[in-house]
């Protein structure tokens, strides 16, 4: 099933319970403070956002109303499980990937494995890219490889399901470079300098000490 694309604070929201569903099973489905307090979050989010009640509770409503998210009864406080797997039609490996990805932005394969963890855990990182390419062919796709960014070793991942992410333009990559090189023509100008100091030392005591 096609859904529309996902805002940050709506993406956040279903990821952090995707996530709590595998991490903290007892406090699951969630009420609006836990899942508040979830995108919040100062470790393993990117970026970190503030986000009220309000804000949350409007994100529940719009999820709510593309079947993503429901409501849970019997409860005095209102609770919130997510439907993503069935509206997504994917398995809970690439459910896992999705949610890290919309949690702490675009990773490598290999950060992936290792932050994926706690939700599914993985043979190796082959398997990761396995998933990976399955949600990037998919129509429409799930996920997408960025291009490899200058000096990085790896290419990174990101999710799609809030729209094409936001990739750097050569310009920027270009003055980023060119700020590295200049940063780095600096630096060994001034051991160079300090090299220099040193051998000046270094001659002066010969001389005092009459050595040649």
């Amino acid at each position: 099933m096609a859904v529309r694309e996902l805002s940050a604070l709506e993406a956040r929201v279903l990821a952090v319970l995707v996530e709590k569903a595998s991490t903290v099973p007892d406090s699951y489905p969630m009420s609006l403070n836990s899942l508040t307090l979830g995108a919040n979050q100062k470790t393993a989010r990117e970026p970190v956002m503030n986000a009220s009640e309000s804000d949350v509770a409007a994100v529940l409503d719009e999820l709510k109303a593309m079947s993503l998210v429901n409501s849970v009864s019997g409860s005095r406080v209102a609770r919130f499980e997510h439907n993503m797997r069935r509206v997504l039609g994917v398995p809970g490996q690439a459910e896992a990937l999705l949610a890290v990805l919309m949690l702490r932005g675009p990773q490598t394969s290999a950060e992936l494995r290792l932050n994926c963890e706690r939700l599914h855990r993985f043979a190796d990182v082959s398997s990761v890219e396995g998933f990976l390419e399955e949600l990037a062919t998919r129509e429409p796709a799930l996920a997408v490889k960025l291009p490899k960014a200058p000096g990085a070793r790896e290419a990174r991942w990101a999710h799609l399901l809030s729209g094409e992410p936001a990739i750097p333009t050569a310009s920027a990559a270009s003055s980023s470079g060119a700020a590295s090189s200049s940063a780095r023509d600096e630096e060994i100008a001034a051991l160079r300098a300090e090299v220099d100091e040193l051998k000046a030392a270094v001659a002066r005591i010969q001389a005092e000490l009459g050595l040649a």
